[in-house]
């Protein structure tokens, strides 16, 4: 159960769907070492306890494109849509799932999910310091050709001056 309950194991099981992190019910049950239905079940006996913002079920297209992207089987699938949970559905579920098991889950999916935020806070201050870098030297390109081009001047012979003859010039002939 440690392996199966590895942060790194669960945070490949968290998916963005319609701007929110969501789990799969087949997986939550999975982990929970419960039958899909079984969840689903307890789930809707306390249907008052998952608001839209904790548990929602996929549209057709969303369980298309989710099962097309992440080569997720759908041989022998299954035939109703799947519902998915959000962080607060997923604590939710230890209120209606209460095992010890289920609590050993719920504690390492909320470190997953808390993991995933930082991650994101880390990448969202690098892409930021990123931006910052590209705007500050955003010009660099046009000045360092500048100073290119201000050397190739200063390496260039001086131009021909016209001379000035003094001394004795031979006239042209006059016809």
């Amino acid at each position: 159960m440690g392996n199966l309950l590895a942060v790194e194991v669960i945070a490949t099981k968290i998916f963005e769907i319609r701007g929110r992190k969501v789990m799969l019910d087949k997986d939550l049950a999975t982990l929970y070492g419960v039958k899909t239905f079984r969840l689903n079940e307890q789930v809707k006996r306390n249907l008052k306890r998952f608001p839209e913002d904790f548990m929602f079920q996929l549209t057709k297209e969303e369980s298309t494109n989710l099962i097309s992207h992440f080569a997720i089987s759908s041989w022998g699938g299954t035939r109703k849509l799947p519902f998915v949970f959000t962080q607060e559905g997923v604590a939710m579920l230890s209120s209606v799932l209460n095992s010890q098991r289920a609590i050993k889950v719920n504690i390492q999916i909320m470190r997953a999910f808390v993991k995933l935020k930082e991650l994101l806070l880390t990448h969202k201050d690098l892409a930021i310091k990123i931006d910052m870098l590209e705007r500050k030297y955003d010009d660099h390109d046009q000045k360092i050709k500048a100073i290119f081009e201000a050397i190739k001047k200063l390496l260039e012979p001086p131009p021909a001056k016209d001379k000035i003859i003094t001394g004795f010039q031979p006239q042209d002939k006059v016809k």
